[in-house]
């Protein structure tokens, strides 16, 4: 289990209590709507990106048209059916990969390759199987210069808030799934990103360690408000999570519906699927999204996709 800080032990009180928004949550929500003044805002200008398929003497259309605007310090998922460029997204808002046509801008400057201001959690752990947890953890501070007296107590406090505290010397091979999915998380979060995007990071575990995982990534933001872009195919995992969901039609993906989520915060992801508007927002939410889900099987099935 996560060692929470004081602020995300006082937080996770609030969740347990029963019946209608309290006061602290309420004091908590007008802090969201405030702290949107902060940096780390994302817009998608009518962005089509388009790949080559040399031997078929095409291009693949991934995603057309998109346009979209995350503000700083939100929490907005992105689903859709699987190939409906969702990855592609996070890649050309990270600067990996240039856009074809249209434009991406973070906090009003145009990305035109990759931002050391953002943290990326790919769906595989990106960990380095010949280090320990410290070593692991205090890789990015190194590659960005941060001297080791510096970086140290850095290492030490996110191992701490990811629950590893006595981890520190062991290897990845020495951890559970878990462990090291929290390893990989804090490999992003030592060098205090101000976008993080994350790519199903949660997908390979199963359902007790996701969403222990999901609180601790919950209480993370809580504490330092970052931009998530969030990327999975769990239409309810990401109704939990998020201030916003992004759903995509099938290939080539386009924005077919933004959907506030006006569930309170702060939130617990196993007890929010019990408030009385969330059951709402997921048949609401499906509605939308099964539709593409099967035309983008149906294609699939096909060979149609792109």
């Amino acid at each position: 289990m996560m060692v929470m800080l004081p602020s995300a032990v006082a937080l996770s009180k609030v969740t347990e209590r029963k019946g209608p928004l309290t006061a602290a949550a309420v004091r908590y929500n007008r802090s969201l709507v405030a702290d949107h003044g902060r940096t780390g805002s994302i817009v998608l200008e009518r962005v089509t990106q388009r790949f080559p398929v040399p031997r078929e003497d095409r291009e693949f259309i991934a995603v057309q048209d998109v346009s979209v605007e995350i503000k700083g310090g939100e929490f907005v998922s992105i689903v859709g059916p699987s190939g409906c460029g969702k990855s592609t997204l996070l890649s050309l808002i990270a600067g990996l990969v240039p856009v074809t046509s249209g434009r991406i801008t973070l906090d009003g400057q145009v990305v035109d390759g990759v931002n050391p201001r953002l943290g990326f959690v790919f769906q595989r752990d990106a960990i380095f199987p010949w280090k320990t947890v410290a070593q692991n953890v205090g890789l990015p501070l190194l590659f960005r210069g941060v001297d080791a007296a510096s970086a140290r107590p850095r290492v030490a406090d996110w191992i701490a808030r990811i629950g590893l505290t006595g981890f520190e010397q062991y290897h990845p091979y020495q951890l559970s799934g878990g462990m090291r999915k929290r390893v990989a998380l804090a490999m992003t979060m030592v060098y205090e990103p101000e976008i993080v995007l994350m790519d199903e990071p949660f997908g390979a575990l199963d359902v007790q360690t996701r969403n222990l995982m999901e609180n601790d990534l919950l209480e993370i933001w809580a504490q330092l408000r970052r931009t998530v872009v969030f990327v999975t195919h769990d239409l309810e995992e990401a109704i939990a999570l998020s201030d916003r969901i992004v759903v995509m039609t099938a290939s080539p993906g386009r924005v077919k519906s933004i959907y506030p989520i006006d569930l309170p915060r702060p939130r617990s992801v196993t007890e929010i699927r019990f408030h009385p508007d969330f059951g709402r927002l997921y048949e609401t939410i499906w509605k939308d999204l099964k539709d593409e889900v099967r035309v983008g099987y149906e294609r699939s099935q096909k060979g149609l996709v792109g």
